[in-house]
């Protein structure tokens, strides 16, 4: 007898602890905000983007895996949460570039940055990196050396 009040005990206690556990992981639901599709460092940079290549297309904000693929979960996870933060197409929507604006808060994350470029010339596209908004003739340049 003694042995059976042991196990309603220790099944009692498991309920209780198991309820618990559940109330504690159950994440609360925070409500959802809106935010600006570019940063204010970044939204100089599309508009100068635009007016230096005024016969290209401006994607701003575009996900890796919407200009890349993989066979494979493990190969994709490498890039499936990657954000490009514009790409430039020619008129018949071909990837010209991959711009990426790299403000202060790329410092420290060089690492990171490297292993993005690596991701992307691995997809077959060109990458360039701007550390402020490019004056118009940079741009220009820049783009000028990709088409020859």
């Amino acid at each position: 007898m003694m042995l059976l009040w042991v196990i309603v005990l220790v099944l009692v206690i498991g309920v209780v602890l198991g309820a618990f556990k559940k109330q504690g992981n159950q994440k609360e639901r925070t409500p959802i905000k809106g935010k600006r599709i570019l940063t204010m460092n970044e939204q100089p940079t599309f508009l100068r983007l635009k007016e230096a290549l005024p016969d290209h297309i401006v994607l701003a904000q575009v996900a890796f895996s919407a200009f890349m693929t993989a066979k494979g979960y493990s190969t994709r996870s490498l890039f499936n949460r990657k954000i490009a933060d514009f790409v430039v197409l020619d008129q018949h929507f071909n990837i010209v570039a991959i711009v990426e604006l790299d403000d202060s808060s790329h410092k420290g994350n060089e690492a990171q940055d490297a292993n993005r470029d690596a991701l992307i010339a691995e997809a077959g596209y060109e990458v360039i990196r701007y550390k402020r908004t490019p004056d118009i003739q940079q741009i220009k340049q820049d783009f000028l050396k990709l088409a020859s």
